[in-house]
């Protein structure tokens, strides 16, 4: 998967979510469940998603216990393995998965990457795209990179990926605490914008989740 199409997708949730009434704001890992298990042709195992996305037990116990409560997915017993928990969607999570999906494709501008997807495409994007868990300081650093023959400042980023500014200037904060950008005064403007740069560590570590995005493969078909 090419970064700017997974950014375009990053963005277009993040405005979306803003969006949502804060009951039944999902994170973006939890949507990504919702479509994984919209497309499945029978239940799934917990343990199976963990594997997925990468994710401690603690961590997939918290997302599917919100994604029950929201009443968008069912959890059962296995059939041959009663403690294997097994997760299936719901037909009130069908409709809002779609219902995320449309809102999301409709946030991608016309000329941006996955514009012009299949809207039941775009499901399979954010399948493939939950494999890969990124903090909202990886998604600043990776935006940096793909945006370094450009100006990268507070506002820039807040376009870019349709985060509120309070998430930016914060994980800016802590992304130069650690060494990972600087910020300068950019010339012939207000004295109170800031260049976000790349130090040489954070190149290395945006280049690191960059990879892991560009190994990240969309299927074709649906799984069986």
């Amino acid at each position: 998967m090419e970064l700017r199409e997974y950014l375009s997708v990053r963005r277009a949730y993040n405005l979306v979510r803003q969006k949502t009434e804060a009951e039944k704001r999902l994170t973006f890992e939890e949507f990504a469940i919702l479509c994984r298990l919209d497309m499945a042709s029978e239940p799934v195992k917990t343990s199976e998603i963990a594997s997925y996305q990468g994710a401690l037990r603690p961590t997939m116990t918290h997302r599917t216990n919100h994604l029950a409560t929201l009443g968008f997915i069912e959890r059962g017993e296995g059939v041959n393995d009663r403690r294997n928990i097994e997760c299936k969607i719901s037909e009130e999570g069908r409709e809002y998965v779609r219902a995320l999906s449309q809102a999301t494709y409709a946030q991608i501008p016309a000329g941006q990457p996955l514009a012009r997807t299949p809207k039941d495409r775009l499901r399979r994007y954010v399948d493939a795209m939950g494999s890969v868990y990124c903090t909202a300081g990886q998604l600043i650093l990776v935006t940096i990179l793909a945006n370094e023959n450009e100006r990268n400042t507070v506002t820039s980023l807040v376009d870019n990926l349709g985060f509120l500014q309070p998430t930016i200037s914060m994980s800016i904060a802590s992304l130069a605490d650690k060494g990972l950008v600087v910020r300068a005064h950019a010339e012939g403007v207000g004295a109170r914008s800031h260049d976000i740069k790349l130090t040489d560590e954070g190149r290395a570590e945006a280049l690191t989740v960059a990879d892991k995005i560009a190994a990240i493969v969309v299927h074709r078909k649906a799984r069986s």
